[in-house]
């Protein structure tokens, strides 16, 4: 009997904590696919959960940082949903690829198509909503994000809040891409590039010489094995003659 409620209550508290983990998780984030190196461009998905059990999510609106603006942003189609690019006027022009860029792309919004009952995020159900994005900054470590949910009915979550160091994670916190160090082979320095010419200059300059080596030692070999069997031959005929005699 005493297994028993021990093995029930066990149950009920895991059950409970996985209930509660689920529900602290369950906010909007953005993570890339593979990495998002500064500098470089990347493909990240903002993945919408629903939270409620009586209403759809209709829409979902993200903001880009102002401090780091973003001059390219391509949505990749999403089935079910309408996607509409919002880009402002930048107060201090930046540039990219050489080129001097006067807007960036401010927000994004997808709103759901077709019928009232089949539309949208259900209960239950969550979304991802891919991106491309860049060129990202080098000067930063992360991008904060603001997402805005809206519901079928009426209800609006705000996405907005950022973590502070040192604090518990906000009730409603701001999705955060993290960028990692560039990538080396786009955008490593001159001297990197040419070092590496110069290794594989002196690897090729090795793989010359032992090549060089290896023909000039088959070529003795080979004048070595003539005179050796030049030399069978006359002593052969020298024997034989030697006998007929």
């Amino acid at each position: 009997m005493n297994v028993s409620r021990i093995a029930l209550a066990g149950g009920v508290a895991a059950s409970t904590v996985l209930l509660l983990a689920g529900t602290a998780s369950a906010h909007v984030s953005v993570q890339p696919q593979g990495e998002a190196a500064k500098g470089g461009y990347a493909t990240v998905n903002f993945k919408v959960p629903n939270e409620r059990d009586n209403a759809s999510t209709t829409k979902v609106e993200v903001n880009f940082p102002t401090d780091h603006p973003l001059a390219s942003v391509m949505p990749q189609a999403v089935p079910g949903w309408d996607i509409e690019v919002t880009k402002s006027k930048l107060a201090k022009p930046m540039e990219m690829h050489g080129q001097k860029i006067n807007e960036a792309v401010s927000k994004v919004t997808w709103t759901a198509t077709g019928d009232k009952d089949g539309r949208g995020i259900r209960p239950g159900d969550f979304q991802q909503f891919p991106l491309s994005i860049g060129q990202l900054p080098e000067d930063a470590d992360q991008l904060v994000f603001k997402a805005i949910q809206t519901y079928d009915n009426k209800e609006v979550v705000r996405w907005i809040e950022e973590q502070k160091a040192g604090a518990e994670e906000p009730e409603s916190p701001a999705p955060v891409l993290a960028l990692t160090a560039p990538a080396t082979g786009e955008h490593g320095s001159a001297a990197d590039a040419k070092g590496a010419g110069a290794e594989a200059a002196d690897k090729q300059t090795t793989a010359a010489a032992d090549t060089s080596s290896s023909d000039t030692t088959a070529r003795v070999l080979g004048i070595v094995g003539i005179v050796i069997g030049v030399a069978g031959v006359a002593f052969g005929v020298l024997a034989g003659r030697r006998r007929t005699a």
